[in-house]
């Protein structure tokens, strides 16, 4: 290893290698059906220690460390676009998931693990680790085949996604107690503990999401970019505070990010962009550790085992524990319970949680380690990669008009009393073959552009609208219902 600065540079060129990497082959991973974390989990074990790449790395403090962050900005992120209206219908059921669901699902995992030879702590462990699921496999996969899953099934996958992990978390962290200091956790008291951290977190998203809100709205800083170093302070301050006071900081830094979202945001669609860049950065650099902490040749050993219950958790456990969760819910009907328990896909989570038995010195915790591999892995094999079939085969896929070619926005540190909004020409509308003059708008509504194909359209009377094309309309509030009456829908709605 070379002197400083030698050092760091060779640290920035092989982190600058393994991100490049990762990003090109996701562009190769949108024409499979395997879900791309699973192409950044293989370039990390391409460039560990057994790998082509011979990059020794075994430090499960630093890995805990920074996947904790990770794990923050992903969930700030999915809080950030998770739509309130959507929220306030699905989560019941995400909740019952999120909490009843994970611990029935930590117990069947622990009991089919130590069926499977697995001495109780390493089993309860186990489960406790790997009973999470990860939404933004789910739907980073069903992008890759251009299918929009229907709200009501992607709301509930979407928070269960969100208010899961924080239930997880607490489970490892009794699990690992009760095996460190055998007899020291009672149930009554591990219940309270688990209730008591909840609300903590709840009362924290609140308190940081909407004093955010109104922190942000107020704020009148001299660059944008400096909106979102703001709100990013936000998010850790929301995680860090909340763990501070002995609640779930994961659960907080979700719901701030969700009430932050739902309010007025300077520059918003910049900031949206940049906290998926750094969402996205966080998930690739989870995978890579994993593959990076894994040893091929210690896996081998144990690939039986690991599959075994990595398939038990995908077609038996996790199916039965939704099925039983969403039982009270008329309204969910069976091919969508069906789907739910399908393709609960495991993600980052399990792997930060994972090395946090290697940390507390647990009697076989890299064994733990690398089972949790084969429930990463084959969960995105078996359910990842049927996830745009089975949506298809359950019919809940959701017909949604093609994007637009060109993305026209309007951002402003202010709060605008009208929006631009686009609405695709659809063949049956009585707007298409019209002219922009002959449209009977509203006062307050004008056309703005049209794109048509590659081209972008100048927003004059003479230009009449053709089928397939994209329209963007300045429109105030009161006029949007006269406008839909028109065109429809709008694509952002």
């Amino acid at each position: 290893m070379p002197v400083e600065p030698g050092a760091t540079a060779f640290l920035l060129a092989v982190i600058g290698l393994l991100l490049g990497a990762s990003v090109l082959v996701s562009r190769a991973g949108a024409r499979t059906p395997v879900p791309v974390t699973l192409l950044f989990l293989c370039i990390g074990l391409l460039a560990g220690s057994e790998g082509l790449g011979r990059i020794a790395f075994s430090d499960y403090h630093t890995a805990y460390r920074l996947g904790v962050v990770a794990l923050a900005l992903i969930l700030f992120d999915g809080g950030l676009n998770t739509p309130v209206p959507a929220a306030r219908d699905a989560w019941r059921p995400a909740a019952l998931l999120a909490t009843v669901g994970v611990a029935g699902i930590a117990g069947l995992v622990g009991l089919a693990t130590h069926l499977f030879g697995v001495p109780w702590p390493e089993a309860l462990i186990l489960g406790a680790v790997v009973s999470s699921t990860d939404a933004a496999a789910v739907f980073n996969t069903l992008r890759q085949s251009g299918i929009q899953l229907k709200r009501q099934v992607g709301a509930v996958l979407e928070l269960e996604s969100g208010l899961n992990d924080p239930m997880a978390v607490i489970l490892t962290a009794t699990a690992v107690e009760q095996v460190l200091r055998p007899g020291s956790v009672d149930l009554a008291q591990a219940v309270a503990h688990v209730v008591t951290e909840l609300a903590i977190g709840l009362a924290g998203g609140v308190l940081f999401g909407l004093g955010g809100r109104r922190m942000i709205g107020r704020s009148r800083l001299p660059a944008s970019g400096l909106y979102a170093v703001l709100s990013l302070a936000l998010a850790a301050l929301a995680f860090g505070a909340t763990t501070l006071a002995h609640g779930s900081g994961f659960l907080a830094v979700y719901i701030a990010g969700m009430l932050l979202g739902a309010g007025h945001l300077p520059y918003r669609a910049s900031l949206l962009r940049i906290h998926d860049a750094l969402a996205w950065l966080a998930q690739i650099a989870m995978f890579l550790l994993l593959g990076l902490l894994a040893f091929p040749s210690r896996l081998v050993a144990i690939a039986r085992l690991g599959t075994a219950i990595a398939v038990a958790l995908a077609i038996v456990i996790r199916p039965v524990v939704v099925f039983a969760c969403l039982a009270p819910f008329r309204g969910i009907r069976m091919r969508e319970r069906g789907y739910i328990g399908w393709v609960g896909l495991r993600g980052a989570v399990p792997i930060v949680l994972a090395t946090y038995p290697v940390l507390a010195g647990v009697p076989g915790a890299e064994g733990i380690f690398d089972l949790v591999f084969f429930v990463v892995v084959v969960s995105a094999f078996l359910p990842g990669s049927t996830v745009a079939w089975v949506t298809r085969r359950f019919g809940l896929e959701r017909s949604e008009p093609p994007r637009p070619p060109a993305i026209l926005e309007v951002e402003s540190r202010q709060p605008l009393s009208g929006a631009l909004v686009s609405y695709q020409v659809d063949p049956a509308l009585p707007v298409a073959g019209v002219s922009l003059s002959e449209l009977p708008l509203p006062e307050g509504a004008s056309v703005a552009l049209v794109v048509r194909g590659r081209d972008l359209l100048p927003a004059r009377g003479t230009t009449v609208l053709e089928p397939g094309d994209h329209v963007y309309l300045i429109v105030r509030p009161e006029d949007e219902s006269l406008i839909e009456l028109m065109f429809g829908r709008s694509e952002e709605g």
